[in-house]
Order: structure tokens, then C-alpha cells, then sequence
């Protein structure tokens, strides 16, 4: 759909889920891409094999996102492999839902860590390292759960929102140098994400949605590369809902 040849992409949470949608559309698409992941080695290695040739242009980096000396460390490792980073799409994520009188606080702020201050923390080193090249597309994997919440849902809710917010203060600061930031919200994608959710819940979400069905991973992806590419440089501080109407 759209050409990044001669571009370098950073997918947080790549290897897994919408993340290595995105990460395969990106690499089709002729850029190379750093995908980084949590931890899982053998899962990372083989999405890699997987790929075949556009493995080449795949580099995998395991690091916490929520941990600002990792993300200092990472890019600083960037900055000495790459000439210039174009994109960052802030797509790690987690869920721990509970009801709110009950959930833990450490489920609370464990989610807020991954989702909300590992955003920032990645999108202050991709800011600092776009000033000078006066170029930069960020795109925030928020959830359309940030604006109509969920029951069982408001760390991931409170984090998704945030992002938004967030985008829309950084935007203003950034936009003067051709740096933009941008956010893709789904609404129900098949991933592992919600695979454990059961039966009856899942058929009554569909209920909601107009187009009755989930979506596809690939359709985020779309969603994704079009806000990352030079032909929506005038798109910033916005949100995309990729929710089948929901």
C-alpha cells in the first residue's frame, strides 16, 4: 500500500499479536524493522525464521519498555546502528482485568507501567533523536477501551485514555519540526488478547459491533501505515478507530 524503502521502523511488543502484524506490514513494505518483545526468545527467534527473506531486515531487541535505563540503553544502541529512525509505533501492551474493588494495586500500576509510562518513556528518546532530522512519525497503539471502557477494565481503560491525552500535548511541541504523533485505536482484533475471553462474552461483543465480526490483524496494520507514512503529514494529535463501527 505504501513505500518505506530506505526507512527504519521500531515496533515495541513486534514479535506477538497486532504487533507482528505490524511488523510484517512494515517489512513487505520495504522498511527495515526493530521489533522488541518482552522476553520470550525461542517465540522471537522463530517469528523470525518464519519470515523467510524479510527476516533480513528484522532485528529483534528484548528489553522491559517500562524500565527507563533499558529504554535509554536500547536507544542508545539505535542511534549507533541507524543513521536515521523514522517511525515508532508504541504498541507494547498488557491486560489485567478485575473488578475495581478488588483488582491489586500491583495490577493497577503494572499496566499503567507497559502501557502508559513506556509510551512516554519511548516516545521521549524517538522525540530526541527526530528534533534533528526534522522528520519522525509516532503512532500509539491506544484502544477504543480508552473511551467507552469495559467492565473489569480501568487500569487498561485509564492507560489507553492517557495515551491519547499524552499524543495531544507532545503533538503541539513537536509539530513545528515535521515530527508527528498519531494514535490507532481498535476495538475487538483477533489476537491472543482476548482469545481467553469466553464464549458467550464473545458473542455478545460481536452483538455490539455493526459489522459483525472482529477484526483482522492486517487491518490494523493498514491503519498503522498510512498514519506512518509522508502522505498524512498533516495528520497529528489524532485518533484512528479501527472498531468495525463500535
Amino acid at each position: 500500500m505504501f513505500d518505506f524503502n530506505d526507512q527504519v521502523a521500531i515496533v515495541t511488543g513486534g514479535t506477538r499479536g497486532i504487533g507482528r502484524g505490524i511488523t510484517e506490514s512494515f517489512l513487505k513494505s520495504g522498511a527495515r524493522v526493530v521489533a522488541t518483545y518482552a522476553g520470550n526468545h525461542d517465540a522471537a527467534n522463530a517469528f523470525k525464521a518464519e519470515l523467510g527473506e524479510l527476516g533480513e531486515n528484522l532485528y529483534l531487541e528484548a528489553f522491559d519498555v517500562s524500565d527507563a535505563s533499558a529504554v535509554e540503553e536500547f536507544w542508545n544502541r539505535m542511534n549507533e546502528q541507524f543513521e536515521q529512525i523514522h517511525i515508532l509505533v508504541n504498541n507494547s501492551g498488557i491486560r489485567k482485568d478485575n473488578l475495581s474493588p478488588i483488582m491489586p494495586d500491583e495490577d493497577w500500576a503494572r499496566v499503567l507501567d507497559i502501557n502508559l509510562t513506556g509510551t512516554f518513556l519511548m516516545t521521549k528518546r524517538a522525540v530526541n533523536h527526530f528534533l534533528s532530522k526534522r522528520y519522525g512519525r509516532i503512532i500509539n497503539m491506544s484502544s477504543v477501551g480508552g473511551s467507552l471502557g469495559l467492565p473489569g477494565q480501568a487500569n487498561y481503560a485509564a492507560s489507553k485514555a492517557g495515551q491519547v491525552a499524552m499524543s495531544k500535548s507532545i503533538s503541539k511541541e513537536v509539530g513545528k519540526r515535521g515530527i508527528t504523533i498519531n494514535n490507532v485505536c481498535p476495538g475487538f482484533i483477533e489476537t491472543e488478547l482476548i482469545a481467553d475471553l469466553p464464549a458467550e462474552q464473545v458473542k455478545e461483543y460481536k452483538k455490539q459491533v455493526p459489522l459483525k465480526r472482529f477484526g483482522k490483524v492486517e487491518e490494523v496494520a493498514h491503519a498503522v501505515q498510512f498514519l506512518a507514512s509522508k502522505e498524512a503529514a498533516y495528520i497529528t494529535g489524532a485518533s484512528l478507530e479501527v472498531t468495525g463501527g463500535l
